[in-house]
């Protein structure tokens, strides 16, 4: 295929956990605005076009996991995958003080064109998957992996390490965030540096409109800069997250 929207990994996993990484990656494929949407490659190398780090962390946990994982192969410039195809922020024309000029003039028809090469497949691959694990009697719980800035448009520093994100089904996120702050070590946001209540996302459409346990996992960038530092964070969140699924009080309804 021509352009593919997303990788699949450790498609024979055969834990009951579904790991996704909805901004990868910063490509743009060659038929969108010249491949690089009118940008430089220091613009393409920062948090506006994919997360940083999120995709090492995402492809150990899975491996560490045992866990199939769904990665975008696109940046989330060409089209956001996190965002519902009505969201206004679905394709960005100004991002964090940086214009983006492939966008500028991208009509509805290239909106369209972009939805169904990219964002539309990368939701079909998950709902695909979801499907194919519970016909095998595993229902899974969705794990999404992102990661924030350290700072953002000049306010205060971040002091959180990671962020655990979440909406009305805390039944995965609760007691995350309560093993997560029993570390020494580590500030853990509760629904920082962001709120999970994001009506269309990926958690919203694959979790919550299917009564799927999930939880949305941001990791601070500074702390997962080189593919050791992501192999350190996964080496740590994956004891923990197994933890949390396999306790008897994560399978129990919840909502918050």
């Amino acid at each position: 295929m021509q352009d593919p929207a997303y990788e699949r990994l450790n498609g024979a996993g055969q834990a009951p956990i579904l790991v996704l990484c909805d901004h990868a990656t910063n490509r743009v494929p060659p038929s969108v605005a010249g491949g690089d949407l009118g940008l430089p490659a220091a613009e393409m190398a920062r948090h506006i076009a994919h997360d940083i780090g999120a995709r090492g962390v995402a492809v150990e946990l899975s491996r560490r996991l045992d866990a199939p994982a769904l990665l975008t192969r696109f940046s989330r410039l060409v089209i956001d995958p996190n965002r519902g195809e009505f969201d206004p922020t679905l394709l960005m024309r100004l991002y964090d003080g940086t214009i983006i000029p492939g966008n500028r003039d991208a009509d509805a028809e290239e909106r369209e064109r972009r939805l169904d090469a990219w964002h539309r497949p990368y939701h079909q691959a998950i709902t695909a998957e979801i499907d194919a694990m519970l016909a095998a009697g595993r229902e899974p719980a969705l794990v999404s992996i992102h990661s924030f800035t350290p700072r953002l448009r000049g306010r205060p520093a971040r002091p959180w390490h990671v962020g655990v994100l979440w909406d009305r089904d805390d039944r995965v996120a609760r007691p995350l965030i309560e093993r997560l702050a029993a570390e020494s070590d580590i500030v853990v946001g509760d629904n920082e540096p962001y709120h999970g209540a994001l009506e269309g996302d990926t958690m919203f459409r694959h979790g919550t409109m299917r009564g799927l346990r999930h939880v949305l996992i941001e990791i601070r960038q500074d702390l997962i800069a080189t593919p050791e530092e992501q192999v350190g964070w996964a080496a740590r969140l994956a004891p923990i997250l197994r933890e949390v699924l396999d306790a008897p009080a994560a399978a129990g309804a919840g909502g918050g």
